[in-house]
């Protein structure tokens, strides 16, 4: 079974959704899914006014019709609300062909923070692309509640994995002797890495990722480390190499940097808002606090062992499981109209294989959704 994933997120941009839409299409295998993507890279792009690491995909309506129909997909996720997945959605709409969104950014704070633009007008827009799906995947219940709180329906939950034989202790020192501090992420207003950099703190802060305030931060913090982007190995030893880990976004949905850090055996300091409060549930792992220096001094205290004992509680299979589940339970695979029409985009598929991967019964309720998926692994179990 195919499923296109629309994205305007993708290389070489360097975030959380890209990480975890390349970690979906190599578990996707194990369940008997395949995942192909529909990227900036398939366009003419050019840069977004302000933030020039993104590039916005020229995407128009025949174009967009003739990737989907050359991939022949037999499921599609819309996972941005950019260019490539607004005509991915009209495209969807145009066709009645069901589909399905992740609700990964708060696009509504990002615009304000740099625009005069209200909230509720970019609030308004992103709950008309989303209700539109059959279902829209949330990463955590609190996020659940607030966008439930602003009129979204048909929300389902989709958590998050960490590759914890990547990001695991190690004995590095690289940025000099205790007590370092750490920041990894976008350098951009709305993570608010200002919050960390003023913060009076002993020892050393060091910030890893790359960002339009990059420059501009550096000059104007002189005795903070700025160590650039880094991925793989050189990012793992980063996390590795300090002492703690502060997260200082008050808008992030999830934040998958703080499942890295643990991993790592980094405990961690941040702002009790929606993300943290939902992954940092074990006081042993991290300190949840709205005075962020003192939730940066306690983390110092925590048990490194006990950060990575938490992160083990978290993997990409299980996240990608999910991932699945909700998308059979939101298209529903048992519709005669949606059996027609992957007849005829996949010749023929087997009655075996349908019955393996679908069911016949009726579209899940919200509550049903939650109760059933997320259950008792709020905090997703390994193994």
């Amino acid at each position: 079974m195919r499923v296109l994933v629309a994205t305007d997120a993708w290389h070489p941009q360097v975030n959380g959704v890209v990480r975890t839409y390349e970690r979906l299409a190599l578990e996707a295998p194990s369940f008997g899914f395949e995942v192909c993507f529909l990227a900036p890279p398939h366009f003419r792009t050019l840069p977004l006014p302000t933030y020039p690491e993104i590039r916005l995909a020229l995407a128009g309506p025949r174009a967009i019709a003739g990737h989907i129909e050359a991939a022949r997909p037999d499921f599609i996720h819309i996972a941005t609300e950019g260019p490539i997945g607004f005509m991915t959605r009209r495209y969807c709409r145009k066709t009645k062909w069901p589909f399905t969104t992740s609700y990964h950014t708060r696009f509504p704070e990002y615009v304000s923070a740099r625009l005069p633009v209200p909230e509720g007008w970019c609030y308004a827009l992103q709950r008309r692309f989303h209700n539109g799906a059959a279902g829209t995947f949330v990463a955590t219940p609190s996020l659940a509640t607030e966008l439930e709180a602003r009129g979204f329906t048909r929300l389902m939950p989709w958590s998050r994995g960490v590759d914890t034989e990547l990001f695991k202790p190690r004995n590095v020192r690289q940025f000099g002797p205790p007590p370092v501090f750490l920041y990894v992420g976008r350098i951009a207003v709305e993570k608010n890495v200002r919050a960390f950099l003023d913060l009076d703190l002993p020892g050393r802060k060091v910030v890893v990722g790359g960002g339009p305030q990059a420059a501009e931060l550096a000059r104007l913090y002189p005795d903070v480390l700025f160590a650039g982007p880094r991925d793989g190995e050189a990012l793992a030893e980063a996390y590795a190499s300090a002492d703690a880990f502060v997260f200082p976004s008050l808008t992030d949905t999830f934040g998958l940097v703080l499942l890295e850090a643990l991993a790592a055996g980094l405990p961690v300091a941040a702002y009790p808002t929606t993300g943290p409060i939902d992954v940092i549930t074990d006081k042993r792992a991290g300190v949840l606090d709205n005075d962020l220096r003192a939730a940066a001094l306690k983390a110092l205290e925590l048990d490194r062992e006990a950060a990575r004992a938490h992160a083990l509680r978290f993997s990409w299979e299980n996240s990608a499981r999910q991932f699945f589940d909700n998308v059979l339970a939101a298209h529903h695979l048992g519709l005669p109209a949606k059996r027609g029409r992957r007849r005829r985009w996949r010749q023929p598929l087997a009655a075996k294989k349908t019955a393996r991967l679908g069911g016949t019964g009726p579209f899940y309720s919200h509550a049903s959704v939650w109760g059933t998926l997320w259950g008792n692994s709020r905090l997703l179990k390994d193994g």
